[in-house]
């Protein structure tokens, strides 16, 4: 629909028939054209009444967005199109406003869209509902419980890819103020059978599949899974992976919705063992063993799976071996024990997989209520949502068919009771006359089926239970005997002759005609499916697990509770089940939603008229509508109808003053309806023939096109009119515009010749003033001149006798020392900056004053020295008159030189004083500590180098062991007489000592330094202090050192080094030593 266009009512752009109600003529062909009709422009709601028909798209629409929740809130039901949302907006506000209990019952066959129908409604509440934390909380939770039953409860069918196993009704609770407090979920008939065997092209419940793809693979390994389904007998491979379903993303889902919830990690792990341990038992096989007594035993062929299992579920691997193997009978105080031979066993091992899923299937759903039941005690109102399946008729039917046609016959009484119902109240409350409305009543099938006396599930228990030998025929005969004259049963078996001959009805078999057509039940099964026995051996077996949760599902395995007593048949459980469920139905306001399945292809756009016809008959839909239709087709409040119809009536258009009842008797009456077509409620009007409707919007159309036309010629004139009168507006404001053009043309033109005339007058008086400006300004000059001239004579001839031969001289020094003068002036404004770096100075303005700019240069850079100077700390100039020293050492000598400039000499390196480790070597040292590194000695013998502490005090070049502080040498500044070093860029040098000497008698030592510039000129300088003897530095890339009696050369070559940029040395000969430098 596009944004512009507003729906007020069904009826507006009406494709076929919104409401079959209104369907005009009404039989089978013309009910499925409309709903085909609609169909095909993606209108898949219909009404039928108050009931929506839904017909699966096998598509997405865009109509579930939360525009359209708006657009269906809080609106009557048939104000807009049909739609899942107006039935579930109805049911809320019923419920909140009315104080009414609603259920909304959705049934058809499987692949019909029934979850995802659910799905909406609870969406839909859960959107128009009230907010807050607690609130939004609580609606997770419920919404969020799908996905957890869906893992475990849906498999993919033929039918549908997400098919329900199992009946669902969910109670969810409100307050007064309509916010959702809580939920109730039941579960009715699991079809646990599916968990042991699969039809062709059918799975197993989703939870297998999706644990496989989605489990990580440490969680595979506790649970002793591995990730290929053809490793499980359970699992059917022919389905195994579905397109459009991705079961790891639906596991991790699973996970999280579960969390959500409130199952805690602990639950969660349990749960999935149990999964495990089911799929593990499908891999356990059996073989024949004979004993002694000639009768067969069972044995397990591998026990490897066996052991897995039980290690998952903590029992003893020989309690369920024994409970496989053997069978243990008890009566009164007796007991029998018989083995079981290979096809029991397998029985025995399927009835207990069907069991544990079926039991942990229940178990989550009561794990589930505890967590979405209502915390609050307060009074509740109830909102129900059944999700059952519909009418099932395959070509085998069994015991599971039976029972679900069985539930779907009370629903079909319900349903036509209800609407039956709430036709009469609507009646009554209106005060329309009641006419009875006769309809086809199915309550002689439910009584056929649920007699307690000669009703077929009462039959098939009563030969469950009795003794002697029991089986399908048997079952068979019994009804045969008893319902032989029921209209509804047939059998070839019976005594009733008009069935002898029916070849299309087997000996095996018995049909049962219900409301939606004749079903034929194979009987075999039907008794051990009844019966549903779990050997007492298994059920022990399990109670004695270790795991807490396998105990509590087996709780008749306690010894202490044995019970001797039959469990209920299934027959029986299920009938009491449906039984309380239509107690709880009928104490409920109804809504209902029909699903049908509009093709056997799950594909979209595919309309198959047979297949839809079935379901609209087995469904009951025409009986709906003509049980509808009995009394009045249409019924609307007074209010909208006049709104709706006034413009039909003079009387009423455009506004009609009064009651709307009274408008609506003169809007018929002057139609001319026939008064039998209509009928006047208290608050509604009611009309009979579904014709009468059609003409009334035939009418309206018609009116609606005359008013359009009206409102079309009206709305042109006033569109010429406006504009004419534009138009007339806009040609006085051109006029208007024009004639100031033309005016202020006309004005600058006269302006700009007055401005001529104006110029040459003032030009012409200016030139005269001008001429003789310059005429007295000649006298004046020519005054002036010869006034001058007289005054220079008079003064020259007073002034003569004054002058003499050298007053040149005297001219020139004035000018000299003024240009001196000016000079020296023009200095003081261009002076540089103090800082001894400046190089920048005025540049000199005359060449004889070369010189002394030069001059003047040097005594002021001299000056701003002897200031930068003053400024120093003593600290501070002893720093700087060793960086001195350093240079006219260093300086273009040595190549590490001019990376040590930028480096301050910090001495003590070591920081002896201060450190710990060295407290011992500091106590020894009395004197003050001018510098202390660590250094590496070099070898004599190999050139390999030892690390040391090096200390120089103002007497002393202290040698240490730099791990323990120990002092290795000392040796007086006085004994040194020579320092060697290379004029490469390493850290290598030698001190040559005074032959002679206490410290000489191993030779001269070579040292190698980071802080070589700096322990040079420390050195240096401490020894030139102390002794007044200089050392002779020596610089040079070859020198000889003195290693005890030899002489060796020490020589530095260039070279590649493995360590990086670190120099090495090396021993060659006896008499010499390289240093290879990088």
């Amino acid at each position: 629909m596009a944004k512009m266009e507003v729906k007020t009512s069904l009826l507006d752009n009406m494709i076929g028939v919104g409401d079959m109600v209104l369907l005009e003529p009404l039989n089978e062909d013309s009910f499925i054209d409309n709903l085909k009709q609609r169909f095909d422009h993606s209108e898949i709601y219909t009404y039928i009444g108050s009931v929506v028909i839904s017909v699966n798209p096998y598509r997405t629409l865009p109509i579930y967005t939360p525009d359209k929740v708006e657009e269906y809130r809080n609106r009557n039901f048939y104000e807009l199109s049909p739609h899942i949302y107006a039935l579930a907006d109805e049911a809320y506000r019923s419920l909140r406003d009315q104080d009414k209990d609603q259920c909304i019952l959705i049934t058809g066959e499987s692949g019909a869209g029934k979850t995802e129908a659910s799905k909406l409604v609870m969406s839909y509440v859960a959107a128009v509902c009230g907010k807050g934390a607690e609130v939004n909380q609580v609606k997770e939770q419920l919404l969020q419980s799908n996905p957890v039953l869906e893992a475990f409860g849906n498999a993919k069918t033929a039918r549908n890819d997400n098919s329900s196993r199992f009946g669902k009704y969910m109670d969810i609770e409100f307050n007064f103020k309509g916010d959702p407090l809580g939920g109730v979920i039941s579960n009715y008939l699991l079809e646990k059978s599916r968990v042991v065997k699969q039809p062709r092209g059918e799975r197993n419940f989703h939870i297998f599949y999706q644990m496989l793809s989605g489990a990580s693979d440490d969680l595979l390994d506790k649970l002793k899974l591995e990730r290929d389904f053809s490793k499980y007998n359970y699992l059917s491979l022919d389905s195994a992976k579905v397109n459009g379903i991705d079961d790891a993303s639906n596991f991790r889902t699973v996970r999280n919705a579960m969390q959500i919830v409130g199952f805690l990690d602990h639950e969660t792990q349990s749960v999935l063992a149990i999964v495990a341990a089911v799929l593990k038992l499908g891999n356990i096989e059996f073989k024949p063993e004979s004993r002694v007594n000639g009768l067969d035993e069972s044995k397990v062929k591998d026990k490897n799976e066996l052991k897995e299992i039980c290690e998952l579920m903590g029992i003893e691997q020989t309690v369920l071996e024994r409970a496989f193997s053997f069978r243990t009978v008890e009566a009164k105080q007796e007991k029998v024990s018989t083995t079981l031979n290979v096809a029991q066993a397998y029985y025995a091992r399927d009835a207990l997989a069907k069991n544990m899923y079926s039991r942990l299937f229940s178990w989550l759903v009561q794990r589930i209520n505890e967590s979405i039941k209502a915390q609050s005690k307060v009074r509740k109102k109830v909102m129900g949502v059944l999700d059952i399946y519909g009418f099932e008729i395959f070509e085998e039917n069994s015991f599971e068919q039976f029972i679900i046609n069985y539930c779907n016959e009370k629903l079909q009484q319900i349903f036509i009771e209800l609407t039956l119902k709430e036709e009469q109240e609507e009646y009554i409350r209106e005060g329309i006359e009641w006419t009875h409305i006769e309809y086809f009543n199915n309550a002689v099938i439910c009584d056929l089926i649920e007699n307690n006396q000669n009703g077929i599930i009462a039959m098939l228990d009563e030969e469950c239970l009795r003794p002697g030998t029991v089986t399908d025929d048997t079952f068979l005969e019994k009804l045969n005997q008893v319902c032989a004259t029921h209209q509804h049963f047939e059998s070839r078996m019976s005594k009733c002759s008009r069935f002898l001959n029916d070849t299309s009805l087997p000996h095996c078999c018995f049909r049962i005609q219900h409301y939606a057509g004749k079903v034929m039940y194979q009987v075999e099964g039907f008794v051990d499916k009844n019966n549903d026995l779990l050997y007492r051996d298994l059920s022990q077996a399990m109670w004695k697990a270790n795991h807490s949760l396998i105990k509590e599902l087996f709780p008749e395995g306690n010894p202490a509770k044995i019970n001797l007593k039959r469990p209920p048949t299934a027959g029986s459980q299920f009938k009491a089940s449906v039984s309380t469920l239509m107690k709880n139905l009928q104490t409920k306001n109804p809504n209902y939603i029909r699903c049908i399945k509009p093709n056997d292809k799950k594909a979209a756009h595919i309309f198959n008229d047979a297949l839809v016809r079935h379901q609209v008959n087995y469904l009951g839909l025409l009986e709906n509508v003509r049980v509808r239709r009995a009394g009045f087709a249409f019924r609307q409040p007074y209010e909208p109808c006049l709104k709706r119809y006034k413009m039909l009536c003079k009387q009423t258009w455009p506004h009609w003053k009064g009651p709307a009842r009274d408008g609506v008797e003169v809007l018929l009456n002057n139609l001319k309806i026939p008064k039998e077509e209509y009928s006047f409620g208290r608050s509604k009007i009611f009309i009979r023939n579904p014709r009468t409707l059609f003409k009334l919007e035939e009418l309206r159309k018609e009116r609606l096109e005359d008013l359009a036309t009206l409102i079309q010629k009206i709305y042109r004139g006033w569109k010429c009119r406006t504009r004419f009168l534009l138009m007339k507006k806009s040609q006085i404001v051109v006029s208007a515009w024009v004639r100031r053009y033309l005016q202020q043309n006309k004005y600058k033109r006269i302006k700009s010749s007055t401005i001529v005339v104006q110029s040459y007058t003032r030009g012409w008086k200016a030139r005269k003033i001008l001429r003789e400006l310059k005429y007295q300004k000649r006298c004046n000059e020519a005054v002036t001149t010869i006034a001058a001239y007289w005054h220079g004579t008079q003064v020259r001839r007073e002034y003569r006798k004054f002058f003499r031969a050298n007053a040149g001289k005297k001219i020139y020094a004035f000018t000299i020392q003024r240009i001196i003068q000016k000079y020296f002036l023009e200095m003081k404004n261009k002076m540089p900056s103090v800082s001894p770096i400046d190089n920048n100075w005025p540049t000199r303005p005359y060449l004889f004053l070369d010189s002394t700019h030069k001059e003047m240069k040097r005594i002021f850079h001299l000056w701003r020295c002897k200031k930068y100077r003053d400024q120093f700390t003593e600290q501070k100039k002893f720093i700087y008159d060793e960086k001195l020293e350093a240079s006219e050492l260093f300086k273009d000598k040595k190549l590490s030189y001019p990376a040590s400039v930028g480096q301050p000499f910090h001495g003590d390196y070591l920081e002896i004083s201060k450190n710990p480790k060295y407290k011992k070597l500091s106590d020894t040292i009395e004197e003050k500590i001018i510098i202390a590194d660590t250094v590496n000695k070099i070898n004599r013998a190999n050139g390999k180098g030892a690390t040391r502490i090096f200390l120089l005090t103002k007497s002393n070049v202290t040698i240490a062991d730099q791990k323990s502080g120990q002092i290795k040498l000392e040796v007086p500044l006085g004994d040194i007489t020579k320092v060697s070093m290379s004029s490469q860029n390493d850290g290598f040098f030698a001190l040559h000592l005074k032959e002679g000497s206490a410290a000489a008698c191993k030779g001269d030592f070579l040292f190698s330094s980071d802080h070589l510039i700096e322990m040079a000129t420390k050195l240096y300088r401490t020894t030139l202090m102390q002794t007044k003897q200089k050392i002779y530095i020596e610089i040079a890339d070859e020198f000889l050192v003195q290693f005890k009696q030899d002489k060796v050369c020490v020589k530095f070559i260039q070279g590649t080094q493995k360590n990086g940029n670190i120099p090495t040395c090396k021993r060659k000969n006896n008499r010499l030593l390289e240093v290879a430098v990088p």
